[in-house]
């Protein structure tokens, strides 16, 4: 078992999934996957079922009976992790919006001091490739947004390629993270720097997929920017707090 473990949260992702795994299996650096998916009904999970015969100890997957909210399957696959002995723990996409070689260079940012580190699109200008202007201007003013109101020192606070280290998945209670869209990215990274945890933005380019469909939505978004704000009350009144063990 690998000290890395990658989680990919899946609904409709036959055409990416395959390759995305296989990728991650073939980098230098040594990965495990847990695959958190949403009963999809273009036959993902068994195209999954049948990859695990061929990686018996590096492949996972969780399965669900719906969509239960891109949040839920990241807090799943945290407590699978925090069961077993991962040290750190990616989020990833499955649609290769997120560069899997990428993986090492985030790894390497929390090996050498970084608490938690984020693939970012914007702390070196605007790295997009494929998003119409209209979206890519929304993405960047919403994370100059959530900066302007929690004052988290973070360019792209709802980055999706994420690094954690076991330390921050086992502080954070995470019976208090309570969106579940996109909005999850802001909280849980606005959670760990409240918490006094480091965080490094590591460049990327971030390239829309070009297979399958985009699960964003106008009511994911709206969730992301009004909930900023019950994010910084949450802050001010001490409701942030660390695990009870």
């Amino acid at each position: 078992m690998s000290e890395n473990l990658v989680i990919i949260p899946t609904y409709k992702e036959k055409e990416n999934i395959e390759r995305i795994i296989r990728y991650v299996f073939n980098l230098p650096m040594a990965f495990d996957i847990l695959i958190i998916e949403d009963n999809s009904p273009d036959g993902t999970a068994d195209i999954v079922k049948r990859l695990m015969t061929d990686f018996p100890d590096r492949l996972f997957m969780i399965e669900r009976p719906g969509k239960l909210g891109l949040g839920t399957a990241y807090l799943t696959g945290f407590k699978w992790a925090l069961e077993r002995d991962y040290q750190y723990v990616f989020e990833m996409d499955a649609d290769f919006s997120h560069n899997p070689d990428d993986l090492i260079r985030l790894h390497d940012a929390c090996a050498n001091g970084a608490d938690l580190s984020v693939g970012s699109r914007y702390i070196t200008g605007v790295n997009v490739v494929n998003w119409p202007m209209k979206r890519v201007l929304m993405s960047y003013y919403a994370s100059a947004y959530v900066r302007k109101v929690t004052r988290i020192k973070v360019r792209d606070t709802t980055a999706g390629f994420v690094c954690y280290t076991r330390k921050v998945l086992q502080t954070i209670d995470f019976d208090r993270i309570k969106f579940v869209g996109y909005a999850f990215q802001i909280e849980m990274k606005y959670t760990a720097w409240r918490l006094g945890f480091k965080i490094q933005e590591v460049p990327i380019i971030f390239t829309d997929r070009r297979e399958g469909q985009s699960k964003m939505s106008k009511g994911i978004f709206r969730e992301a920017i009004f909930g900023v704000i019950n994010l910084r009350w949450r802050g001010i009144t001490g409701k942030i707090k660390p695990r009870k063990v």
